[in-house]
């Protein structure tokens, strides 16, 4: 796979979960990945190595997200390795709550947006100077933004604030040739979904997916590289649901 080769792609928050199987897939098909990382420096350090050892490039950044200035530090980081262009954008990098409607606290809901909200629309602010025609953004959206699930209402305000911004970016950036979309997994058993990885969570998932098989996230990571990529160069302003067919 060399679909690729010669493009440089930035992944947040991708030293695990389906930020790593988007870098891991990236890296396959012949891109130099940076892995963002808030906190899990050693996790990143891996999927590094996992990238090299397996003859591609790959450099770690660090930026903390929650923080208001974290994704300009992140660009910043980025433009230094990376000079005057950078091809792929996945601002994968988030984090889950659950929590009804009355404990649902201000502290919470305001987390909630600076890292899924704030963040991704403030790194492609940005980087918007070294994102060139060609260029391709793959914003993390979520089956929560199209389907009531559980205590889980300010998290898919947050996925239903990416696909509406979504639109508007690639409406935007579309005349300067840079694409925009989305991927909207469903239930995978990651770190952030732990629930996933319980017999009832199992269950569930099955229950609500026309595929009768656990998400794997690689099964997500391929559909950004796919996004990423020249095959899909006339798809732009579009979620696409990679979900197993949940909740159809």
């Amino acid at each position: 796979m060399d679909t690729l080769n010669g493009k440089t792609a930035l992944v947040t928050g991708a030293s695990r979960g389906i930020g790593r199987a988007s870098a891991l897939a990236l890296a396959r098909a012949g891109a130099q990945v940076l892995v963002h990382y808030g906190r899990a420096e050693q996790e990143a350090d891996t999927v590094v190595d996992e990238i090299r050892r397996a003859g591609g490039t790959s450099e770690k950044i660090a930026a903390d997200l929650r923080a208001a200035d974290g994704p300009h530090l992140l660009a910043q980081r980025t433009r230094a390795i990376v000079g005057g262009r950078l091809d792929i954008l996945v601002a994968n990098a988030g984090i889950a709550g659950s929590a009804t409607i009355e404990e649902t606290t201000v502290q919470q809901f305001d987390d909630l947006f600076a890292v899924n909200v704030r963040a991704p629309f403030f790194i492609v602010q940005q980087l918007l100077p070294v994102l060139c025609e060609g260029s391709s953004i793959v914003l993390l959206s979520s089956l929560a933004a199209h389907a009531a699930l559980g205590t889980l209402a300010a998290y898919a305000a947050t996925k239903g604030a990416i696909d509406t911004l979504v639109k508007h970016f690639a409406a935007t950036l579309g005349e300067r040739g840079i694409r925009v979309n989305a991927v909207a997994p469903g239930i995978v058993p990651t770190d952030m979904s732990s629930f996933a990885k319980t017999d009832a969570g199992r269950d569930f998932a099955l229950g609500i997916q026309a595929l009768k098989r656990m998400a794997d996230p690689g099964d997500i990571g391929a559909a950004v590289a796919f996004l990423s990529s020249d095959e899909a160069r006339w798809i732009t302003g579009d979620t696409l649901r990679v979900d197993g067919g949940s909740k159809l």
